[in-house]
């Protein structure tokens, strides 16, 4: 047996690592509850304008990603996919949310809409910006 350092991680890698951490967790945690989410805004002519992209996880929403066109911000898209992507949650058994955001992204905006820090990293990734972890129970 031998230990192999990498840059590079293959497909075939990260499935043989997943399948053995998912059969350990198996054990412990009950995924059939689990999928993904992903709720888009599309101009006319199909063109994404913003999204948000989660994960259901048990009695959570995770939410991994959200973004809004630059020119559709402040005009409360946002908080139309975040209200979209709850309310389905929510429909399909969620209890809770959970997101994270780094200190020059969205900080005040889950704030607003409920969520309560719970943690922040400083310093992360880099010197100056934090990483911040916010949940809300539905």
């Amino acid at each position: 047996m031998q230990i192999q350092i990498t840059d590079t991680v293959t497909e075939d890698d990260q499935n043989a690592l997943f399948k053995g951490l998912r059969a350990y967790n198996a054990q412990y945690i009950k995924t059939t509850s689990f999928g993904e989410l992903a709720v888009y805004w599309r101009d006319s002519q199909g063109e994404m304008q913003g999204g948000l992209i989660a994960k259901i996880k048990g009695d959570w929403l995770s939410i991994e990603y959200l973004w809004v066109s630059e020119s559709l911000r402040k005009a409360g898209y946002g908080s139309k996919l975040m209200q979209a992507a709850e309310q389905t949650a929510q429909a399909r058994g969620c209890l809770h949310a959970l997101v994270d955001t780094f200190s020059f992204q969205a900080l005040p905006f889950y704030q607003k809409h409920g969520y309560t820090q719970q943690m922040t990293l400083p310093d992360f990734p880099e010197k100056g910006i934090s990483r911040h972890y916010l949940s809300k129970t539905f």
